[in-house]
């Protein structure tokens, strides 16, 4: 299903305004989203050539359908926003998101666990997620909410992902305060080095802060302000 293929989740291209697009993944998860925002979200990402439109589980196939014959992937989430969900649930939910049409799908890791330095549960966590996830031919991605671990916690929560087959570790959820910073993306990058995704999301609203997210090393961005950042301007969104 993901035309990551064509580009290894680890190997940006150079951060120049003409491709910046191709980084953004088009993103609408506030929960009170309508149909009608879900769809203007889908044509901006076919008119500008965003990478997906990443929504919640409820609209995967809407934005599936919409998306058809445009190059542009479906992204949902899984676990979203707390992470604290049973592994066998996120894994029904994962499943379900690919059935429907889901190319990648971002996962909420067990931020307790990781908090408690629990390596172990946190990498059976994901591996079974990315197990779902790659049998039906989609990417994950693993979010590991920043905003709430130390240094020392968020390198072993990169750990387990990469340990646990994920194809992309990701900042934040935008849910939990903080957001990317330059720091926590450099530290990500170093942690899972130069063949896993690292995903900036959170607070991400102009082309310097995108520009500098890929500068240290991330590979996507996850924004609602897209459209602001390709166009060199200032968004106002939270996430």
């Amino acid at each position: 299903m993901s035309n990551e293929a064509t580009v290894h989740p680890g190997t940006a291209k150079p951060a120049g305004d003409g491709n910046i697009a191709s980084y953004i993944d088009h993103t609408l998860l506030k929960p009170e989203a309508s149909e009608a925002e879900v769809l203007k979200v889908c044509a901006e990402a076919a008119e500008y050539g965003f990478k997906s439109v990443c929504v919640n589980p409820v609209w995967v196939k809407t934005v599936t359908t919409a998306l058809k014959g445009s190059g542009v992937l479906t992204c949902s989430v899984v676990g979203f926003p707390l992470g604290a969900t049973p592994t066998d649930v996120k894994s029904f939910e994962a499943r379900g998101a690919v059935l429907d049409g889901a190319d990648e799908v971002d996962m909420v890791i067990n931020i307790a666990a990781a908090r408690a330095g629990d390596k172990g549960a946190l990498a059976d966590d994901i591996a079974a997620v990315a197990e779902t996830v790659h049998a039906g031919g989609a990417i994950l991605k693993v979010i590991i909410e920043t905003a709430l671990l130390t240094d020392e916690q968020k390198v072993l929560a990169c750990q387990a992902a990469v340990e646990a087959g994920a194809d992309f570790v990701k900042t934040s959820t935008g849910f939990n305060g903080g957001g990317a910073t330059v720091d926590d993306v450099a530290l990500m990058r170093k942690t899972v080095g130069p063949n896993v995704g690292v995903k900036a999301s959170g607070g991400v609203r102009s082309l310097a802060d995108a520009q500098a997210m890929i500068a240290a090393g991330a590979t996507r961005i996850g924004a609602s302000s897209g459209i602001a950042i390709v166009k060199g301007e200032q968004g106002s969104a939270a996430y």
